[in-house]
């Protein structure tokens, strides 16, 4: 079972890789701080979940739930 079953809204999570290519922008945010908060989820490729972080700078993006771990 994938970790996302534990994961819920509100969440402190760790974002500790990132498997697409991101912004070079999002780079810097997440050596500077790679931990954000779940704001929510979205189907990803009609057979995952993604789940939606806004980090402490304000970004807000989605991630594998393999790409993240609890805070």
């Amino acid at each position: 079972m994938s970790q996302a079953a534990t994961i819920n809204i509100g969440s402190k999570v760790r974002i500790t890789r990132v498997r697409d290519r991101i912004s070079n922008q999002m780079v810097d945010s997440l050596k500077a701080d790679s931990t954000g908060t779940v704001t929510g989820f979205r189907t990803v490729d009609g057979k995952g979940i993604g789940v939606v972080v806004e980090l402490s700078d304000g970004q807000i993006a989605w991630f594998f739930d393999d790409e993240l771990t609890i805070a």
